[in-house]
């Protein structure tokens, strides 16, 4: 009985642990195989091949026009819900339109443009049925930062405008490109560390900055920083105007109590959502009674009815500027689309629905490209105006479209009517709704998860309020990069320990009842081995070699065996492959074993071109788990000491 368990010890051995070491996989394959996990991890087209000709393409059509979707199964039962969200969207599209346009040092009527044709566009190509079309502050303010260094909005206004253009046509074709060539990944560079440093940052100036508007201010710093903001109120502070800071503190203390009552009583969330609108109304009726601009009051002053002009031939290609406008698009519109498509998402998941990020970034695109040509500057899904279409029960992109023939009747007919708007009414809007982005609780819930996303979250937050936005959001970016890079420079390497009573191994640090595998070293490598990490893993392995034969010798043993356990290597390279043939040299002068457990296919086909696993640790090192990588090394050991024993008689 001996013999015969000896002899099915040696086939198990001899069969690699049962791991299929002869598949490979063509480089092609490999190649297709590394492509589509990279760019098209939701497989979208899949099933299309099985499809005749016509429908295949049919479906692609629909896959980059999700209108041809959804518009088909539309009906009156989905339309009263979209109308309602329509108009509710449109009276708060109306006020942050103006304001925003005012936060850019754009004419006012550039922010009503921004939410007519744009929000048709998403209606087309957008897959989420929960976003609402917009201008954002945080990008009008970015925007502005860059594009005024270049170009003065008071000296040459229509340049200004014609670089805002120019900037959102780049917009539109960086992110076209992202969605078409599946280049999402990108945008993932901005963390959601980052993005909430970043939006509390911008607030913070934002607010800031609004003490213009609501003490009635004429000149200001085109600077973003606190000390320039501060230091200009104070430096104008004869222009102050106690009319515009009372009226300004009305309208606040209205916005907020409406805020309240939709928390104390969500089914009147609508309250909230025209708030804006109403403080713009009655703002411009108190201005027209009292005459207020002749008192201390400053007004928006005249809009000129009409819908969007073209500004095709206004784009800037030429001359010293199109390196502002680029640099400005390309800012801009990772930043628009990260806020965009994490809006999307967050809606999505309360209803369990799926959206399509690559589709969002076409999306986004074409509607600053078409944008850019209609008088139109960027524009992506913002959280307030999107939250409020959700709220109000929108199920589809229609509601975009109702908000767009909205804002065109407003164009049409009723946009003179908001020349009496104060100034103080549109810095008041935007106070209060740049104090949601401060997300206090969410600092210091980052403090307590992880103190090095906290500290990527203030990088992002300090460097933007007493820098410059730019500065702010590049140097939280590169902090986030770099704890990547030292993810994978420096990766884990735990020991494991057996459960007692099963066959699960587990780190003996989070287990501290696992137990450790007499004269056997079981090791688990968690991360690709590759050229960047790969001599840092050599010297953790060794480290972790000595530790082990200490501890066995204090209890009178040797350390025989190694097992490394790389379900966790997705990966390896050739340096990665030397470091394991330099482990297994070092081992070997010290006459210990080296085994594997569960490597990947990926790691497997490496490893047998290489060599390494026929010439260096031979097939009968390689094994399908731990278990059985323990249990060939102590029958290994046995055999080793019964040969021994031969030897001494």
């Amino acid at each position: 009985m001996g013999t015969a368990s000896g002899d099915d010890d040696r086939h198990v051995m001899h069969q690699g642990g049962g791991v299929n070491l002869s598949a490979r996989r063509p480089f092609s394959e490999a190649l297709r195989s590394g492509l589509a996990e990279t760019f098209f991890p939701d497989d979208p087209f899949r099933g299309f091949g099985a499809l005749p000709p016509k429908e295949r393409a049919w479906g692609a059509l629909k896959y980059f026009v999700p209108a041809l979707e959804w518009v088909p199964q539309y009906g009156i039962d989905k339309f009263k819900f979209d109308l309602l969200a329509g108009i509710t969207i449109a009276s708060l599209a109306i006020p942050q339109g103006i304001s925003y346009a005012r936060l850019a040092n754009l004419p006012p009527i550039i922010g009503l443009y921004s939410s007519f044709v744009p929000p048709l566009l998403y209606a087309v190509f957008g897959s989420s049925n929960n976003l609402a079309v917009g201008t954002v502050a945080a990008a009008s303010l970015l925007l502005a930062s860059i594009i005024e260094d270049e170009v003065s909005p008071e000296d040459n206004p229509e340049l200004y405008l014609h670089l805002f253009y120019t900037a959102a046509f780049f917009t539109g074709i960086f992110q076209t490109a992202l969605g078409v060539f599946r280049l999402g990944l990108i945008v993932d560079f901005l963390s959601r560390s980052t993005i909430t440093g970043f939006m509390g940052g911008t607030a913070m100036i934002i607010i800031m900055q609004q003490l213009k508007g609501l003490l009635g201010m004429k000149h200001f710093t085109s600077k973003t920083d606190l000390i320039s903001v501060v230091g200009s109120i104070f430096k104008y502070r004869h222009e102050w105007r106690w009319q515009s800071a009372i009226l300004g503190v009305c309208f606040i203390l209205f916005l907020f109590s409406s805020k309240h009552l939709k928390k104390k009583m969500p089914h009147l969330f609508w309250v909230s959502a025209i708030a804006p609108f109403m403080v713009v109304v009655i703002g411009g009726v108190f201005d027209f009674l009292v005459h207020g601009d002749e008192h201390g009051i400053p007004i928006v002053g005249d809009l000129k009815k009409g819908i969007n002009p073209i500004s095709i031939s206004q784009l800037r290609f030429n001359g010293k500027h199109v390196g502002v406008v680029v640099k400005a698009g390309l800012l801009s519109g990772i930043l628009a689309l990260a806020e965009g498509i994490a809006v999307g998402r967050s809606l999505a998941m309360i209803k369990n629905e799926q959206i399509d990020g690559n589709k969002e970034m076409i999306a986004f695109g074409m509607m600053n490209i078409v944008g850019s040509f209609t008088s139109c500057y960027l524009t992506t899904g913002p959280f307030s105006k999107s939250a409020v279409n959700f709220d109000a029960g929108g199920k589809t992109p229609m509601s975009n479209v109702v908000m767009s023939v909205c804002i065109l009747l407003v164009l049409l007919f009723l946009a003179p009517l908001f020349k009496y708007t104060p100034l103080v009414a549109l810095s008041s809007i935007i106070v209060v709704a740049m104090i949601g982005l401060i997300k206090v609780k969410e600092f210091i819930r980052l403090y307590r998860v992880d103190k090095f996303d906290f500290c990527i979250c203030m990088v992002a937050f300090v460097g933007v309020v007493f820098f410059t936005m730019v500065i702010g959001l590049s140097a939280s970016v590169g902090l986030s990069v770099l704890r990547a890079l030292l993810y994978v420079a420096r990766p884990a390497t735990v020991k494991l320990g057996n459960i007692t009573g099963t066959e699960v191994f587990r780190d003996v640090k989070q287990y501290p009842h696992a137990k450790s595998v007499p004269n056997i070293l079981v090791l688990q490598l968690g991360s690709p081995i590759y050229f960047v990490n790969a001599g840092y893993l050599r010297e953790r392995i060794l480290r972790w070699v000595e530790d082990e034969e200490h501890i066995c010798k204090g209890h009178g043993q040797d350390l025989q065996c190694l097992v490394l356990d790389l379900g966790g290597v997705t990966s390896i390279d050739n340096t990665g492959i030397g470091m394991l043939g330099e482990v297994h040299k070092g081992l070997d002068r010290k006459g210990i074993m080296i085994a594997l457990a569960n490597p990947r296919l990926q790691v497997t086909e490496k490893l047998v071109v290489s060599g390494y696993i026929k010439d260096t640790i031979g097939e009968e090192s390689v094994f399908l788990t731990i278990t059985d990588a323990i249990a060939s090394c102590r029958y290994g050991l046995r055999r080793f000491r019964g040969k021994e024993g031969c030897s001494e008689v």
